[in-house]
């Protein structure tokens, strides 16, 4: 989702400047294929192990894939148009809407648990942030849906919307008073709760069922690889499902594939506790997504003044169920649609 269009030009220098990618072998007697491009709108941090952990998977299994990091969600929704890149993380359904480009989501990762926060020597409510300035992480994410929607529901107008990837990040500017009102993550609430010497609260939201991040990828991948796609898939599958089975499991495979071996020791001592707060919150849909999600997205965009609801939605104009359907075909992991419902964030 973005309502900015990046330059091909942006888009390749994004690349450039924020890659880090790794050479992949191919296994022994499989075809020398392209490594699977994926592009990943943010930092790296606790919240993508579960995504790191299953490409390491797939490539076990023989599917090379390389993971690039770009600083927008927006440079990696350009990437995959402009093939930069094959696959991509985010929830892009007003560039969708708005570009018809030959994108489609395939996969639904997790659902929103975001909690308002801010400084409580500043602002007490909602009301008080009528005509002052809030931090989210990017144009067109859902954090920035989230704060527009409660916008509108609480009749205030923010003076500005600054944008900050990373809910760490965020968290730390809240911490150093750089900000005084964002949203952030269940870890960056604690965090909040546990050193700010009582100075932040939550403000409070109604439910919301809607995605926060889904994978997406040019169509034409999704036909030219689809058996890897398929294996892919498969893997997301079966690490959702560990995890919720058992979330301390998020740790010893990050120490397993030595996956982002440079995170902090205090982010890395908060990585089960992540984990587990969010299969609590059901973050984390074992479904992979269903055509319902694909409504209820919609109309919570809609709701946030993003996209225009035009009643019934053309399902198949935003995504493709077919590599989940063929995953699930073939042994993938699945559990219950309503598995995959979430509340944007609990009212306690």
């Amino acid at each position: 989702m973005t309502s900015r269009r990046i330059t091909l030009a942006e888009a390749c220098a994004g690349a450039i400047a924020f890659a880090v990618a790794s050479f992949v072998p191919v296994a022994p007697g499989m075809a020398q294929e392209d490594p699977i491009q994926v592009a990943f709108g943010d930092i790296a941090s606790v919240e993508s192990l579960n995504l790191l952990i299953a490409i390491e998977r797939a490539k076990e299994r023989g599917v090379p894939m390389e993971l690039t990091f770009f600083n927008s969600e927006d440079v990696a929704v350009q990437a995959v148009v402009g093939g930069q890149a094959d696959i991509g993380v985010g929830a892009p359904y007003a560039f969708l809407k708005n570009s018809q480009a030959p994108v489609r989501m395939f996969y639904r990762m997790s659902t929103l648990l975001f909690f308002p926060v801010v400084n409580s020597e500043m602002y007490k409510d909602w009301s008080d942030l009528d005509g002052q300035e809030v931090t989210v992480h990017s144009r067109g994410s859902g954090t920035e849906a989230l704060m527009r929607l409660m916008e509108q529901t609480n009749g205030i107008k923010y003076s500005n919307i600054s944008y900050v990837p990373g809910a760490e990040v965020r968290t730390g500017a809240m911490l150093q008073g750089n900000i005084n009102a964002t949203i952030v993550d269940s870890a960056g609430m604690r965090l909040l709760e546990s050193e700010g010497g009582g100075k932040f609260i939550r403000l409070p939201i109604d439910g919301v069922n809607a995605t926060d991040e889904a994978l997406y990828a040019n169509t034409e991948l999704l036909e030219e690889r689809s058996e890897d796609v398929q294996v892919f898939v498969e893997e997301l599958l079966r690490t959702w499902a560990e995890i919720d089975a058992d979330p301390t499991i998020v740790a010893k495979l990050r120490d397993e594939y030595d996956l982002l071996p440079d995170l902090p020791d205090e982010a890395a001592a908060d990585i089960t506790e992540y984990y587990t707060e969010s299969v609590e919150g059901r973050v984390f849909p074992l479904d992979g997504g269903e055509p319902a999600d694909v409504q209820d997205d919609i109309e919570f965009l809609a709701a946030a003044g993003q996209v225009e609801a035009d009643g019934e939605v053309d399902v198949e104009a935003f995504w493709d169920f077919g590599p989940l359907e063929a995953a699930k075909a073939a042994g993938g992991t699945a559990a219950p649609a309503e598995a995959g419902a979430a509340d944007a964030a609990p009212a306690n």
